[in-house]
């Protein structure tokens, strides 16, 4: 159960020697779940850090508040795990003191965008501390994903088409935004059951699929990520989902956006929905080994410029433990894409006030292309 997590230690320890690091702190939830095992569902959302410590050689330590560290024992395969209390004793600063203690002039890894502030100001107090980006280091380790990864992603694809599914099933006129929102995560959370339920190891995973659904109908299509209300639907509404942010099974956390029309669609309409759908399939068919992200990015900025839009933003993003990842299909990635890499690809185009047409998917890249982990139809749907 634990051997994932222990061989991705010895490579993480083997990397930080290449780069003459010494210790790398970790607190960003992924990451610390990524080389423990141990998922952190409260940590810096209550300013409560859990902190985990990589040596370049030895065993690493978990340093967790003291309510969850039970739990966190039974979730990973470390020995070493401190407790902290709120209050008490200097916190989680004792541990990482006395960690960092007795090391001459430490070179300190830091995820830097992702860095609790008070953590990184601690390790900039050590003597003679060189601060390191360790940023890439983990990005490159996380890109390409192992078999055994990308099977977990294909239940995490079949968990959001189940929940697509129930969001199809339950429009209708009158029908407030929030039901669909229910439907989607009692859909969701049913289906991730059914994996979990055949596991024995799956013992400490949730199957509650949670989080603010994104979900806009009528003229409000065009306000990107905005979440489901009170709102109901009506004939001639479109009707967009995005399972981005919920869409999580296992930690593994996928992009897959689809639009629906309640009764009828305007030609306007549906010319930008279908243009939307073209951009994602260019941007698709221009995947495969050895191709460079932004080359697919500019495929589908091509639909867009010729059909007489503007550019987008982005076309896909590297997905997996988190829902951003590298590389990503965007202007000045010039990362060659790898069979294992897997990615959200998306076609979108906002009308602002009037109208928002998207869709997206996630994909892994294979040795000939790429292949679906959430397949479903991407057609104009009336419903």
């Amino acid at each position: 159960m634990f051997q994932a997590y222990h061989h991705r230690i010895l490579e993480l320890q083997r990397r930080m020697a290449d780069q003459a690091a010494d210790v790398f702190l970790f607190n960003d939830p992924d990451s610390v779940f990524y080389f423990s095992g141990c998922a952190d569902y409260v940590g810096l959302d209550l300013g409560r850090p859990t902190i985990l410590v990589v040596s370049r050689s030895g065993e690493p330590t978990l340093i967790i508040p003291a309510m969850e560290a039970e739990m966190a024992r039974a979730m990973t395969w470390f020995s070493d795990v401190r407790e902290w209390t709120d209050g008490v004793d200097d916190e989680w600063m004792k541990h990482v003191s006395a960690i960092l203690e007795g090391r001459p002039g430490p070179a300190i890894m830091l995820e830097f965008p992702k860095s609790y502030p008070k953590i990184a100001a601690l390790v900039g107090q050590a003597a003679g501390a060189r601060i390191i980006d360790g940023t890439p280091l983990i990005s490159a380790m996380r890109m390409v994903k192992t078999p055994e990864e990308i099977a977990i992603m294909r239940q995490a694809g079949q968990v959001a088409v189940a929940m697509v599914e129930a969001g199809r099933a339950a429009l209708g006129e009158g029908v407030a935004e929030y039901e669909l929102a229910l439907a989607i995560s009692a859909a969701g959370t049913r289906k991730a059951a059914q994996f979990l339920a055949a596991n024995g190891e799956d013992r400490y995973v949730s199957p509650t699929i949670y989080g603010l659904q994104v979900l806009q109908s009528g003229h409000d299509t065009a306000m990107v990520h905005r979440r489901s209300t009170v709102k109901k639907l009506k004939a001639g509404d479109p009707v967009y989902f995005c399972f981005c942010g919920v869409a999580n099974f296992k930690q593994f956390k996928l992009g897959f956006d689809r639009e629906f029309f309640i009764r009828t669609v305007t030609d306007e309409q549906a010319r930008i929905y279908e243009t939307a759908t073209r951009a994602q399939q260019a941007a698709l068919a221009a995947i495969r080994p050895g191709v460079i992200a932004d080359d697919v990015h500019a495929a589908a900025q091509e639909v867009y410029r010729s059909a007489g839009f503007g550019i987008s933003y982005r076309t896909g993003r590297g997905i997996g433990y988190s829902s951003i990842e590298e590389p990503q299909f965007k202007s000045g990635d010039k990362t060659k894409l790898k069979a294992g890499m897997t990615f959200a690809v998306d076609g979108g185009i906002t009308v602002p006030g009037k109208f928002g047409a998207r869709v997206g998917d996630s994909i892994v890249v294979t040795e000939n292309g790429f292949e679906y982990l959430t397949n479903y139809p991407r057609e104009l749907a009336i419903v």
